[in-house]
């Protein structure tokens, strides 16, 4: 999917959501462990249920690892469905992967090509010959860790490098690679006071945001602070939609849930259109 087709879709829905697929096992209602797939089973409901609300879609690819050739499965057999049922949705893989050389070439390979996802997450810390592998499919996307939400992120990501913080030294150097226009970057929603310098450097570059909802990220003050003149930015929530109920409904749940981020979504939208 090319960066002006999700523009595309973003402003057809009315929605910059993003949907985390972080399956565990033991959050999923009890009678879906009968399935001989419980987590495609759970998958599939979750994405024909909220699918309308969403334009991307993320699976972290630890949940899936975490089974073994089982989980693998799982997770091959749900982007699969994404991508025959699905084809207007943006797909990415959350591996976080970064090496060098015929390493990245290797996970660029398994993930672009065979799985058939449009987008992954990198770790960018072993610098470019470990990013411009990924880079190097230019129908594909890479995304960067930039600024994380979690508390770590501290450690390193905000200390200075020379002039500044090393997360924005990771932006600007990021912008001489090959294929650059194929990046796209993680800033976490609890990040939000730094997105205006954040756009400074990357002003036209998609975002993927993380931590609204369950790590208490809010969604206003991202969009007041990230949002640029494509919009350029995709929202990530996981465990506020996909485990909004463990019971019977819990399709219909994380339906009206992504419905009510959708809905906050696009009076944003319409408010700067």
């Amino acid at each position: 999917m090319t960066t002006q087709q999700l523009i595309s879709e973003i402003k057809r829905k009315k929605s910059f959501l993003c949907v985390g697929l972080d399956v565990d096992l033991d959050k999923i209602p009890e009678f879906l462990l009968k399935e001989e797939d419980p987590i495609f089973a759970f998958n599939k409901a979750i994405i024909d249920a909220t699918h309308q609300y969403a334009v991307a879609y993320k699976p972290n690819t630890a949940f899936y690892e975490a089974y073994g050739l089982k989980g693998w499965k799982s997770l091959e057999k749900t982007i699969s469905y994404l991508n025959k049922n699905y084809p207007e949705i943006f797909t990415i893989a959350d591996a976080k992967r970064g090496d060098i050389g015929n390493t990245s070439s290797r996970y660029a390979k398994a993930f672009f090509e065979d799985l058939g996802f449009d987008s992954i997450t990198i770790a960018p810390y072993m610098g470019k010959d470990s990013v411009e592998p990924f880079l190097a499919f230019k129908d594909n996307h890479t995304i960067l860790l930039a600024l994380t939400s979690n508390e770590g992120a501290f450690d390193f990501q905000t200390k200075n490098v020379g002039q500044q913080e090393l997360y924005k030294e990771v932006l600007e150097t990021s912008k001489a690679w090959g294929n650059s226009e194929n990046l796209m970057y993680v800033v976490g929603a609890t990040k939000a006071e730094y997105l205006a310098d954040i756009r400074k450097i990357v002003p036209n570059s998609f975002l993927l945001v993380p931590g609204v909802g369950a790590q208490g990220g809010n969604l206003q003050d991202v969009c007041k602070y990230g949002m640029s003149e494509n919009i350029g930015l995709l929202i990530n929530s996981s465990r506020g939609i996909i485990y909004a109920s463990n019971k019977n409904n819990f399709a219909d749940a994380a339906a009206e849930v992504a419905m009510k981020l959708q809905i906050e979504m696009k009076t944003i939208l319409d408010g700067i259109h």
